[in-house]
């Protein structure tokens, strides 16, 4: 008797034994990042907290992460892939990466135009990407995007080159707003504008105004907000004499960089990563955008973090990102036939 029911008891263990891996492994969600801010630890260390649920995770280049789960096709771990900027974002999609998700909290309290249209991605950040200028030298600062392809400009502006993901949806947006030919005219201009050949990051335009290499200095907003909060080598001791503009205030509103994520096409735990997704998207968390890396939130009505703050209020360009993304080939295209390197 004792030999017969051995195997019944072997298979039931084995059973509980697999059921029990099943559940533990239904308790985490692994997340491929670019963002590459220290701050965000406190947004991975609440939603640990409030669901028992952990997060593992990978930290890398966006195109490197993209790279690496193309390679691991339906073997790959990533439940989330979370980037900066749209344009890669709608890489992500265009390659594959990405799988639409229904999720009511998300439709409800994401914008719809920080949302894609096959709900393949949400932004859940957002930076406005605008015009600082030497205050002692530039009474006239350009007022709109368009403005800074005025002559009046050359040799004033400092501005990161075309392989930058920030210009490129830049320049998508104004594709979108105002035309490919006004797009092409602008980027033009702007070349000729050029103080020095195109180097470096946001912060280094930004130590390009304080170094008075040039009088104008194209930025997102966090890079200066920071600044504000804390010692920024090279900026923090020349704030008093920068100026800042919110572009296009009268016209279609400051241009909107994203910071955002979806789910990956092969997540195992997909459940999961739509409760971690919906928990980018709560109060909680959208303040701490803001607090932590001087951010906008992409909720409405989220409170501000007092760097934040400072920089004022201002009307941001609500267009439908999705319809930018459309047009960042365009904008490669324009950049290359300019020669902005």
């Amino acid at each position: 008797m004792r030999l017969s029911i051995l195997p019944a008891l072997t298979a039931l263990a084995l059973t509980a034994l697999a059921l029990t891996a099943t559940t533990l492994a239904a308790q985490e969600v692994n997340i491929y990042s670019s963002r590459h801010y220290d701050t965000d630890e406190r947004l991975y260390s609440d939603f640990e907290d409030a669901t028992g649920i952990t997060i593992n995770r990978i930290e890398g280049n966006a195109d490197e992460l993209m790279a690496r789960l193309q390679a691991e096709g339906r073997n790959s771990p990533a439940d989330i892939f979370l980037t900066v900027d749209t344009s890669r974002l709608k890489r992500a999609k265009d390659l594959g990466l990405l799988q639409p998700i229904d999720s009511a909290v998300l439709e409800q309290r994401i914008p719809a135009n920080l949302q894609d249209a096959d709900n393949a991605w949400f932004g859940f950040s957002q930076r406005a990407r605008i015009f600082f200028y030497n205050k002692s030298d530039v009474t006239d600062p350009p007022m709109t995007y368009l403005d800074m392809a005025d002559p009046k400009y050359r040799g004033m502006i400092c501005i990161r080159s075309s392989e930058n993901t920030y210009n490129q949806t830049l320049l998508a947006a104004i594709i979108t707003n105002h035309g490919a030919d006004a797009a092409r005219a602008w980027a033009q201009g702007v070349v000729d504008n050029m103080a020095r050949r195109p180097q470096g990051g946001d912060t280094d335009q930004l130590r390009g105004l304080v170094s008075g290499e040039c009088e104008i200095a194209v930025s997102n907003t966090y890079y200066f907000a920071r600044a504000l909060r804390t010692n920024v080598d090279g900026i923090t001791e020349g704030l008093d004499n920068i100026g800042w503009v919110f572009p296009s205030q009268n016209a279609e509103g400051a241009h909107m960089n994203l910071s955002g994520g979806g789910v990956t096409v092969h997540a195992p735990n997909r459940e999961n990563a739509i409760k971690f997704l919906e928990y980018l998207a709560s109060d909680q968390a959208q303040i701490y955008f803001s607090a932590g890396n001087d951010e906008y939130p992409a909720v409405d009505g989220v409170p501000l973090d007092d760097a934040v703050k400072k920089m004022g209020a201002f009307k941001p360009d609500t267009v439908d990102l999705s319809k930018v993304a459309e047009n960042l080939p365009e904008a490669q295209r324009i950049f290359n036939a300019v020669g902005w390197r």
